[in-house]
């Protein structure tokens, strides 16, 4: 049975208005595949479909086979996922002027709601926040200019929700899904969070290899601690670690797969999140066997060096990394000493991606200006529609079923004859209400307790 999300117009090239019912990625009327000896075939499936391949969709065979022509099923749960990535965006309060710049607008208990997401499938259970107090205080972090804000070193960072009983049936397993937020849409974060390559044992995770590093800014935001923050007394690192024992202890009897996703700087934070769990053998379960993990990556810069890379796959991380080829953030850091340098360089001294790559262009879309700018080939929305209308290497774009005016939601990259305005989304009167005597004033958020459910103790 299909779980339906929510319903999204586009227009076709005729301008005339057609109605597409976003399901879930289990539709009877979506084509999928089927392995027969060995490769895939494209075949009708009946609506149950994923939930019999979801291993080979989650990455267990690194996704051969699946991504040119790319798998209906697959293209379905990218964007998914990469919806939920983006939802982490769309919470996030980043107005300097609110009370509560830095933290997420929504508490847990109404979070897919409030963003348009009703029967998403999945139930929030942590916030994820981070601190980060090296130096000075990077871009993509966001600190309120009222004096008493509810933070002055903690952002909101994401979320951890786990599918609930009819999704987990449509999804073949019980999934544990860890979101972590995108930036802020400044490309420039990235200079910011340039500090070298640090040791990941410098940091306390149990990695056996001395010699395995990751960018620096990164491994901090992602490890570090603040006792004098409410809700960063703890790292984002333990927060995950504690909610996934909760979360496996709570589910010990069913079929578990744990998801990592995010875009640009928060695409770097699911590698390490991922990483992690596999590190310290918190995806073991009860009998000893592992829990499958997978990160969707979108739009992600270089994490660490060879010996990083190598303990990632040797933990059996599986990695699809989704990106325009026009981005220039999944080239840094090491643009110039990368994978494609000699071998004997790669080992020294380079930043290498991790990996199965998805290479998008957004010169394929008959939707999207000639032009845009360095922030239109990075947006999430973008590689979402250019996911959508994928079906492979020298093949048609077609728009499969999402709404193009999600791409101008944030960018002005739609051609101009489908009269949808640049930068449309817009939170109404930018969060002021007006009261009985008047006055537009900021509201209390009587519910900000509830963005600390499940704190560590």
């Amino acid at each position: 049975m299909a779980i339906p999300y929510r319903q999204l117009f586009f227009r076709d090239h005729t301008h005339r208005n057609k109605i597409s019912t976003f399901d879930d990625p289990i539709s009877p009327s979506i084509t999928s595949r089927t392995k027969k000896n060995g490769h895939w075939t494209a075949v009708e499936e009946p609506s149950d479909n994923l939930a019999s391949i979801w291993e080979e969709i989650h990455g267990k065979s690194d996704w051969i086979g699946l991504l040119d022509p790319i798998d209906p099923l697959l293209r379905a749960e990218l964007i998914r996922y990469g919806e939920m990535a983006q939802a982490s965006y769309d919470a996030f309060d980043a107005d300097p002027f609110s009370k509560y710049c830095g933290s997420c607008r929504y508490k847990p208990s109404e979070f897919f709601h409030s963003l348009g997401f009703p029967q998403v499938g999945y139930e929030v259970t942590r916030y994820l926040y981070a601190s980060c107090n090296i130096h000075h205080r990077p871009r993509f972090f966001k600190k309120p200019l009222w004096p008493e804000a509810w933070s002055e070193s903690a952002n909101w960072f994401g979320y951890i929700a786990v599918s609930d009983d009819a999704m987990s049936k449509a999804l073949g397993r019980r999934d544990i899904a860890i979101v972590w937020r995108d930036t802020m849409r400044k490309p420039e974060w990235i200079a910011d969070a340039m500090y070298g390559m640090s040791p990941v044992r410098g940091k306390g995770i149990p990695c056996p290899d001395r010699k395995a590093k990751v960018e620096s800014g990164f491994l901090h935001l992602y490890t570090e601690r603040d006792e004098n923050s409410r809700s960063c007394k703890h790292s984002a690192r333990e927060h995950v670690l504690q909610e996934i024992k909760q979360l496996m202890q709570k589910h010990a009897d069913e079929d578990l797969s744990i998801t990592v996703t995010g875009h640009s700087l928060g695409s770097a934070l699911a590698i390490l999140s991922a990483y992690d769990i596999a590190e310290t053998g918190t995806d073991i379960r009860q009998d000893g066997r592992k829990v499958p993990k997978c990160v969707f990556s979108f739009a992600g810069p270089r994490v660490g060096n060879a010996r990083f890379k190598e303990r990632v796959e040797e933990l059996g991380v599986k990695v699809l990394r989704v990106l325009n080829v026009h981005d220039k953030v999944p080239t840094m850091p090491g643009m110039i000493f990368n994978e494609n340098a000699p071998s004997i360089l790669q080992k020294i001294c380079c930043y290498l991606h991790i990996g199965t790559k998805l290479a998008l262009n957004h010169e394929n879309s008959p939707y999207l200006k000639d032009k845009g700018d360095l922030l239109c080939y990075h947006d999430m929305e973008v590689l979402l529609h250019l996911l959508d209308g994928y079906k492979g290497k020298g093949q048609k774009f077609e728009l499969t079923r999402r709404d193009i005016a999600l791409v101008n939601k944030a960018t002005d990259f739609l051609k101009d004859e489908f009269l949808i305005p640049p930068k449309w989304i817009q939170l109404e009167n930018r969060g002021l209400v007006r009261g009985q005597d008047g006055r537009w004033t900021q509201p209390e958020r009587q519910d900000l307790g509830d963005h600390f459910k499940g704190g560590l103790v």
